[in-house]
């Protein structure tokens, strides 16, 4: 029995016409082919899987091919028959993560003297080039620089950052990019047809959006999806040898998150965990499918374009964007991201995402200044657009006086220093009046803050400032969102302009009287010490 031969070596492809994805690249190469411009050294570069290894193979069987058609390998002649079973002399592939030392590159060094035995060129391809040390850099870079006529250099990189620019500056640089959807699949269907076997539209689908733009791993998940059955492979085959869970269940979930409900939530968790579905992909699948809806908030129409989906699934995508908020989408987004990592180390990997999911689903009663912020400008929204409605709070904005009555007044303070001086209390009361007068009026028109404005407590009145104490620091800030229009209803009562001075959590913000010790300081400095009479 022959030796079985995985996808991705089987059918490694022969020719520039092969390799998908990078038609811009394949083109060149085949016009300098053509028109003999062959420059004496190339880097290719890209993420793995997307055809470094095989179009430096396909062009070195182009140099020394002796028909070439088109630019292409004729894959008839001694040459290229030589190079298709990998015995010729005149092309070298050299692993630079296990031959990256000075010595390996002097060696080459030494050999590149000698001129090819069959073809035109003696090509040497460098997989994985920035793994070479300092020293194997070095001592490359004159040979890379004037290397003899026979000679052309390859570099194949996945970290192009990594090389030196000296190395950089002496290659033509080519980029690949990672593989669409569209061409994965396409390139799957060519490979299943010519091995006589079936894949559903689905099950295809599903295979080339797990390979994450990479072709080889494509070949290999579906070599895997191939051995587990003899007949037709599904999507749902598919999902059980990945361990994922399917768009349409990743919809429903983040369906759930998004209404709040941490039951349904935590029932597909346990659903996903019972089927043997990988908590890390688990994760990593919300967190996709988050950034979609993120991308279709934004984009809008391009989303189809930007995130590599069919239009059917753009239009799912969109509707359930628009019943996410922007800010809690992110947030939610966020936990998920983050949750990746966490989950490598985590004991119960299972109750970390549980946790997460139920936090996702509260996400707008997390206790943050971001979450508070959004419920505020929820409630300001409601009120906006009539959906709840707010009654204002006679005790606090205008009583009258039989609830003036009811109200039981406070326990008289513990005895403190009293300034005596009629004219001074006289204009602290009118002030106070002035003061509750200005808030009453604009409460009833400032339906959001009617309730924040309402616990305001005057404190005292220096020239044009009124100053004013409330308990809470949130109400505070909420309220200064909202000043300039209470100094304008300040001014309006007291007839002058006046700021507003507004603290929080202060003993003489809590309670007025406390700030007496400062009254009398500056009773001195108004009617002058020898006028103030004070008395315990």
């Amino acid at each position: 029995m022959s030796k079985y031969q995985a996808l991705y070596r089987a059918w490694r492809p022969e020719k520039f016409a092969d390799v998908y994805g990078q038609e811009m690249i394949t083109r060149t190469l085949r016009n300098q082919v053509m028109s003999g411009r062959i420059p004496h050294a190339y880097l290719f570069c890209g993420s793995r899987g997307t055809g470094k290894t095989s179009t430096a193979k396909i062009l070195a069987r182009a140099l020394n091919c002796r028909n070439p058609l088109d630019g292409e390998p004729c894959g008839e002649c001694e040459v290229c028959a030589a190079l298709k079973e990998e015995s010729s002399l005149d092309v070298l592939e050299i692993d630079a993560a296990s031959n990256n030392g000075v010595d390996e590159v002097r060696a080459l060094r030494d050999r590149i003297a000698y001129p090819p035995t069959l073809g035109r060129f003696k090509v040497y391809i460098i997989d994985e080039v920035h793994m070479l040390s300092t020293g194997a850099f070095n001592a490359l870079l004159k040979t890379l620089e004037e290397p003899p006529e026979h000679a052309v250099f390859i570099l194949a990189t996945t970290e192009p950052q990594k090389l030196p620019a000296t190395v950089l500056s002496r290659c033509q640089r080519y980029d690949f990019k990672r593989l669409s959807v569209k061409d994965i699949s396409a390139r799957l269907r060519v490979v299943l047809s010519g091995i006589g076997r079936e894949c559903t539209d689905g099950a295809i689908e599903e295979i080339a959006v797990a390979a994450e733009g990479g072709m080889r791993d494509a070949l290999s998940l579906m070599d895997m999806c191939l051995g587990y059955t003899d007949g037709t492979v599904d999507a749902e085959l598919v999902r059980e040898v990945l361990g994922s869970n399917g768009r349409e269940f990743m919809f429903g979930f983040v369906d759930a998150l998004e209404k709040g409900d941490s039951a349904r939530a935590l029932t597909m968790i346990d659903e996903a965990s019972r089927g043997g579905r990988d908590m890390r992909t688990f994760a990593a699948e919300t967190a996709a499918h988050m950034r979609t809806l993120l991308i279709g908030q934004m984009t809008g129409d391009k989303l189809a374009e930007l995130a590599d989906i069919s239009s059917d699934d753009a239009a799912r995508f969109l509707e359930q964007g628009k019943r996410f908020e922007n800010r809690r989408l992110m947030r939610a987004m966020d936990m998920f991201i983050k949750l990746d990592g966490d989950l490598k180390y985590a004991s119960s990997q299972r109750a970390l995402i549980e946790m997460c999911a139920v936090r996702a689903a509260r996400v707008s009663r997390e206790e943050s200044v971001d979450a508070l912020t959004e419920r505020v400008e929820a409630l300001e929204k409601q009120l906006r657009e009539g959906t709840i409605t707010v009654k204002p709070d006679e005790t606090q904005v205008n009583p009258s006086p039989q609830q003036t009555a009811d109200v039981p007044k406070p326990e008289a303070p513990a005895p403190a220093q009293t300034v005596h001086s009629a004219n001074k209390d006289a204009d602290v009361d009118e002030n106070k009046r002035l003061f509750d007068a200005a808030i009453a009026k604009y409460a009833q028109n400032n339906a959001p803050v009617r309730g924040y404005a309402g616990k305001m407590r005057y404190i005292r009145t220096e020239e044009n400032t009124v100053f004013a104490g409330i308990d809470s620091l949130f109400m505070k800030q909420m309220l200064e969102r909202k000043q300039a229009d209470i100094e304008q209803a300040l001014s309006a009562e007291f007839g002058r302009a006046m700021k507003l001075n507004l603290s929080a959590g202060s003993a003489e913000a809590k309670n007025p009287a406390a700030g007496t010790g400062a009254k009398l300081t500056r009773a001195f400095d108004v009617f002058g010490r020898e006028n103030v009479e004070v008395t315990d």
